[in-house]
C-alpha cells in the first residue's frame, strides 16, 4: 500500500486545485510533515482559520518533524482600523519570517512550512524589496559608527530610551550600545573601543546585569513602517490626496516630524510606492489550506468593512467624546478580497483539506480515509467499568489490528500520569517519545506517549492517536493569563458607564466621567476622566485602566475619597495591619502543630493518579509546587497545616 508521502505527492507533481479529504484537525500536521518530503524543494504555504488552528499546526509540526524550518505568520493582534499598534513580539514574529522568504534561497534547501492565518493572508505587506537586504549582521571585533547604528535603529522602528527593558528599544551612552533586537529573548549591550566592537554581551532587563557573551547580532526592523525622508514624504503626499487639508492632525504632525505614532502602522499603504501580498514573498510554493477556510475568509473581510463602516459612519471619533478624528484608508488599499486571494491562487498547487469524506467521484480528490478519535465518553459514564481498563484494551486490540498507538498529554505532568496509569492497567509498555520519528522505531506492541496538545485524537492510515481529551473528557484548559488580583478589575473602557463608581489603586474611591483626548506634548491620549470629592479630576490613559477596579459593593450612599488626602491611605494601612495580624496568629498555628507528632497519610497507589487525572485542568506551576508540598507535609510525622495565600488588594 501506497505511503501517505507518495499519496500526498501528486499535489506539486499535477498542479492544480486539490481537495484532500478525510484528514481530520491534528493529523493535518502530519499531512503538511509528509508533503514537505515530495515537494523537492519547494516551500508549503498553509492558511490556517485563525490564531487558534495557527498555535495547534505549530505544536503538531513539533511533533511530526521537529528537523523542518518552518516559519510563522500571525495576523496583527488589533482590530482593522484599530487606534492601537501591534504588539512587538507579533511584529518580531511578522518581521522574521518575511526577511527570511525575501532572501535568495540556496540552491537543494529543503523545503519550509509557511503558517499563516486568514487574517495574515488577507493583508497586505511591504514590498520583498525593503526586506531582501534588511538584515544587518555585527560582529565582535568589527568596526561599527555608533552615528550609522543610530540612524539605521532609528529609520528601522527602534525607539530611544533610557533604559532598555522592550524588545524594539534602544540606548547609547558613550561607548555603550543596548539595544533589544526582535527574535531575541534578552537585550544585548554593545561595548565599543572606539570604532571597534570589542564585546557583545546578553544583559537582563530588569536587574540590567550582564547574563552571557555573544559572538554575533543580527539586527532586523522592528516595524513594517519605517520613518526614512522618503517615506515620509510618500505619507505627507498621500494623506493630503486622501483626506484634503491637514489641520491639527495629530498623526500627520507625528510623522512628519520624524516621530513614531501610536497606531500608525494602519496607514501603511501611504508609507510605501506599493503593497505585496504574502503569496509575492512565496511565488513557487505549494498552497494548502484548513478545513472550512473559505467561510474563515469570508468573516474576516466581512469584519474589515465593519469596521472601516463604523469608522466612516461615527465621523472618525469612534463615538468617544472629544477623541482625535480618525481617517481610514479605504480597505483596497491594505486589504485583499477572498475573491481577489482566491484568483492570486492561479498557477499554484494547492492542496483544501477537509476533515470530510470525498465526495463520489469528485474529480482532483485525494481521500485519506482518516476520521476523528471516537474517545471513551461512554466508559467514563458508565457504572462498575473502570475507564483505563478499557484504554488499555483498546490499545491492545488497535495493536493487534496493526495500528501504532500513541497516547498524547496536554503537560509533561499529564503525559507522566497517562502513562503510569495505562501501565498499571496493563497496557503494553508505555513509552515516552519526544517525536514521530521515536514512535516509528517503537517495537511492534508498544505504546508511544507524548506531550503534544492535541485537542482531539484521530486515526490515520495506520498511526492511531489518543488526545488526553478522548480518555478524561473536555480539558477546560486555555492559555496562560497574567494573574489578576479581582474579576472586579476592569478590562476596557467600554465595560463602564458614565457615573459608575471606580477604585483606584493609589487614589481611592472616585467616580467615572466618561473618556476624554488630552494633548500632551504634542501627542494625543485617550484617558478616563475621574472625580474625586472637591470636584477634583484625575485622567487616567487607557493603556493603564488596570489600575482600576469597580467599586464593590452597593454605590447608595458611597463616599468619594479626596484626591491627594489620607483617608483612603489610612483605610489602606488599617486593612494591611488585619492582614499582618491574620498572618502572626497562622504562624502560631503553624509552629504549634509543627512540633506536634502527627499521623502520616500517603496517597494511595493508582487511585490518586487516576484522581489526578481526571482534573480537568492544565496546572500551572504554582499549583504543582503546592501539591507537591501538600503530599510532603501529610507524608510527614509531624501534624502540618494547609494554607493557601493570596495577593489582597483594596
Amino acid at each position: 500500500m501506497a505511503s501517505l508521502s507518495e499519496i500526498l505527492s501528486v499535489i506539486p507533481r499535477k498542479p492544480g486545485r486539490w481537495t484532500v479529504a478525510g484528514l481530520p484537525e491534528g493529523a493535518d500536521a502530519l499531512a503538511l510533515s509528509e508533503l514537505a518530503r515530495t515537494t523537492g524543494g519547494q516551500d508549503i504555504l498553509h492558511v490556517a482559520r485563525d490564531g487558534q488552528r495557527l498555535e495547534r499546526l505549530q505544536d503538531g509540526l513539533r511533533f511530526f518533524a521537529p528537523e523542518r524550518e518552518v516559519l510563522v505568520f500571525p495576523a496583527w493582534d488589533c482590530l482593522p482600523y484599530d487606534r492601537m499598534s501591534p504588539h512587538p513580539d507579533i511584529v518580531a514574529e511578522r518581521l522574521e519570517t518575511l526577511v527570511r522568504l525575501a532572501a535568495r534561497k540556496k540552491p537543494g534547501a529543503p523545503a519550509r512550512i509557511v503558517l499563516a492565518s486568514v487574517g495574515a493572508a488577507l493583508q497586505k505587506v511591504p514590498p520583498r524589496s525593503l526586506y531582501a537586504e534588511a538584515a544587518v549582521v555585527l560582529k565582535k571585533g568589527q568596526t561599527l559608527d555608533v552615528n550609522w547604528l543610530t540612524k539605521f535603529l532609528s529609520e528601522n522602528g527602534y525607539g530611544r530610551s533610557e533604559t532598555v527593558m522592550e524588545p524594539g528599544e534602544f540606548a547609547v551612552r558613550g561607548g555603550l550600545v543596548d539595544l533589544f533586537p526582535p527574535g531575541t529573548s534578552e537585550p544585548l549591550r554593545l561595548d565599543l573601543f572606539g570604532d571597534v566592537l570589542e564585546e557583545i554581551r546578553s544583559f537582563d532587563p530588569m536587574s540590567q546585569r550582564s547574563t552571557g557573551p555573544r559572538e554575533e547580532v543580527v539586527l532586523l526592523p522592528v516595524s513594517e513602517v519605517l520613518l526614512t525622508k522618503d517615506s515620509i514624504a510618500r505619507f505627507r503626499g498621500g494623506y493630503r490626496e486622501l483626506f484634503g487639508n491637514v489641520s491639527d492632525d495629530a498623526l500627520y504632525e507625528a510623522v512628519s516630524a520624524g516621530q513614531r505614532h501610536v497606531g500608525m502602522e494602519h496607514w501603511l499603504p501611504l508609507f510605501h510606492e506599493r503593497l505585496e501580498t504574502l503569496l509575492d514573498y512565496c511565488p513557487e510554493a505549494v498552497v494548502t489550506a484548513d478545513h472550512q477556510v473559505a467561510e474563515a475568509f469570508d468573516a474576516r473581510h466581512e469584519l474589515i468593512t465593519d469596521y472601516y463602516d463604523a469608522r466612516v459612519k461615527t465621523g472618525g471619533k469612534g463615538g468617544m467624546t472629544g477623541a482625535a478624528d480618525y481617517k481610514p484608508v479605504p480597505p483596497e488599499r491594505l486589504y485583499l478580497k477572498p475573491s481577489e486571494w482566491d484568483r492570486l491562487l492561479d498557477g499554484h498547487a494547492i492542496g483544501q483539506f477537509t476533515s470530510f469524506d470525498a465526495a463520489p467521484d469528485a474529480p482532483n480528490t485525494i481521500d485519506l480515509a482518516g476520521r476523528r478519535h471516537e474517545g471513551f465518553a461512554r466508559a467514563r459514564t458508565a457504572t462498575g467499568v473502570n475507564l483505563f481498563d478499557v484504554v488499555a484494551e483498546h490499545v491492545k486490540a488497535a495493536n493487534a489490528a496493526g495500528r501504532r498507538v500513541l497516547v498524547a498529554g496536554y503537560t509533561e505532568g499529564s503525559a507522566s500520569r497517562l502513562q503510569h496509569l495505562l501501565q498499571e492497567h496493563g497496557a503494553t509498555m508505555p513509552v515516552p517519545v519526544p517525536d514521530f520519528a521515536t514512535v516509528q522505531g517503537l517495537p511492534a506492541g508498544a505504546l508511544g506517549v507524548a506531550v503534544w496538545p492535541v485537542e482531539h485524537g484521530f486515526v490515520l492510515d495506520a498511526l492511531e492517536v489518543i488526545g488526553e481529551e478522548d480518555i478524561i473528557g473536555d480539558r477546560l484548559s486555555r492559555p496562560a493569563k497574567k494573574r489578576r488580583p479581582s474579576e472586579r478589575f476592569i478590562a476596557e473602557a467600554a465595560a463602564l458607564s458614565e457615573g459608575d463608581l471606580v477604585v483606584h489603586r493609589e487614589h481611592g474611591v472616585g467616580r467615572y466621567e466618561g473618556l476624554i483626548t488630552l494633548e500632551i506634548q504634542h501627542a494625543r491620549h485617550d484617558c478616563l476622566r475621574l472625580t474625586y470629592e472637591g470636584g477634583d479630576k484625575l485622567f487616567v490613559p487607557v493603556e493603564n485602566i488596570d489600575v482600576l477596579s469597580r467599586y464593590g459593593s452597593a454605590e447608595e450612599g458611597a463616599a468619594l475619597d479626596r484626591l491627594g488626602g489620607v483617608a483612603w491611605q489610612s483605610r489602606k494601612a488599617r486593612l494591611k495591619q488585619r492582614i499582618a495580624d491574620m498572618a502572626d496568629r497562622l504562624i502560631k498555628i503553624a509552629a504549634e502543630r509543627a512540633i506536634r507528632r502527627g499521623e502520616t497519610m500517603s496517597p494511595p497507589e493508582g487511585a490518586y493518579e487516576e484522581f489526578c487525572a481526571r482534573f480537568p485542568y492544565a496546572e500551572t506551576d504554582d499549583q504543582l509546587q503546592a501539591i507537591s508540598d501538600v503530599i510532603d507535609d501529610m507524608s510527614s510525622i509531624t501534624s502540618e497545616i494547609a494554607c493557601s495565600w493570596s495577593s489582597v488588594s483594596a
